[in-house]
């Protein structure tokens, strides 16, 4: 999808409902708004319910800093202009209250970047203004202050987050993954001690090409393939749905019977994955005008090491995932269910999926399906 051609109202309303259908904001709380190119900026309403927002609700505040619509804008709107004053390169603004973040901003204490590459490279480092009240000048100022140091993603001290990015889709990316971090690192506190990467090993594994095919001409696509790509689809909406997946992370894969398979894609939303997004690998090239996901390099050890094995399932649950980021040992032994599903399951090193793909090969096994990745998945 061209999400860059979408209308400015139509995106806040996609975007608001998104983030209230997710849990991620209370009816009250949170405002988004997108800087268009004349200079006006198109701001969610005051006092309207965002599980219910229409196109006509949203409010459009010209460079004069008149508004039209037929609603108030957003009280806090203060804050947006201030933040779009200070950083010309910020094209939208999202405000909100999701759980894991506002409990963090209460004890005032911003959750860990460095638990796993991913969110250290979608969130970069994030800074904490000070109180101020809700819809101030003060807390406008408060905020451009530390957008005017560089920082993109801010905590406010017993309120929320506000995050500031090229478009309001990467700001909810930005959003959702430090939200999953908020989460992890509660989990992860509950049950043992937090283990942290150094930015310099962060860097390392994200500035790591690990999925640079050569691209293949294209010589048609099977029955076979159209299936697989239908039935991943279905799966990755699922893992989505259930807070298995997020937009940023999350892999499947599934070998056909020629010997290639069918991969998620890098850089792409999960939430609006279609079966066109998809990439199909084979004989060590993909798809032209395609990237395939990170791990497809480790996706194609496994098939070409283990025949009995047709479809791979990479990701970050974050109850799962707070035993990757401690010294806390999972046991499958627990109920019946994990014990019969999962059998044993162990821990690697970080790195090894990255740069030792044959070490987490020889590790799987009927009696080992399932491995937990430390600071990765």
């Amino acid at each position: 999808m061209r999400f860059d051609l979408l209308h400015p109202a139509d995106q806040l309303v996609m975007m608001m409902n998104r983030i209230y259908y997710r849990g991620m904001t209370t009816t009250s709380g949170g405002n988004l708004s997108v800087k268009d190119a004349d200079g006006s900026v198109w701001i969610t309403p005051s006092g309207i319910d965002k599980g219910n927002l229409r196109r006509d609700d949203i409010v459009r505040i010209l460079p004069d800093r008149t508004a039209q619509g037929r609603h108030r804008p957003s009280s806090e709107y203060p804050f947006h202009l201030a933040v779009y004053t200070q950083r010309p390169d910020v094209g939208a603004v999202l405000h909100a209250h999701s759980p894991g973040l506002v409990a963090c901003s209460i004890v005032r204490r911003i959750p860990e970047v460095l638990m796993t590459p991913e969110i250290f490279q979608v969130c970069g480092e994030v800074s904490m203004a000070p109180y101020a009240l809700p819809g101030s000048t003060l807390l406008g100022e408060k905020i451009a202050a530390e957008f005017g140091k560089g920082h993109s993603v801010v905590m406010l001290e017993n309120h929320g987050i506000v995050i500031g990015a090229p478009d309001i889709f990467k700001a909810f990316r930005m959003f959702e993954t430090l939200e999953f971090a908020a989460r992890l690192q509660i989990n992860a506190l509950k049950i043992g001690t937090l283990r942290l990467l150094a930015p310099e090993t962060a860097q390392r594994v994200t500035k790591t090409n690990l999925a640079n095919y050569p691209e293949m001409e294209f010589s048609g696509h099977t029955s076979e393939e159209k299936a697989i790509r239908r039935d991943l689809v279905e799966f990755i909406h699922r893992s989505y749905q259930q807070g298995l997946f997020t937009s940023t992370q999350g892999t499947y894969s599934a070998r056909l019977s020629d010997g290639g398979f069918v991969i998620t894609p890098y850089g792409k939303d999960r939430m609006y994955l279609d079966v066109e997004d998809l990439v199909l690998v084979r004989d060590n090239h993909c798809e032209k005008g395609k990237k395939a996901s990170r791990a497809a390099h480790l996706h194609e050890t496994i098939y070409n090491d283990h025949p009995e094995i047709n479809s791979i399932l990479i990701a970050q649950p974050p109850n799962l995932m707070a035993f990757a980021v401690t010294d806390a040992t999972f046991d499958p032994r627990t109920i019946p269910e994990s014990y019969i599903v999962l059998r044993g399951i162990h821990k690697i090193p970080f790195g090894t999926s990255v740069f030792e793909p044959d070490r987490i090969s020889s590790e799987l096994s009927e009696r080992s399906p399932a491995l937990i990745s430390e600071n990765d998945s």
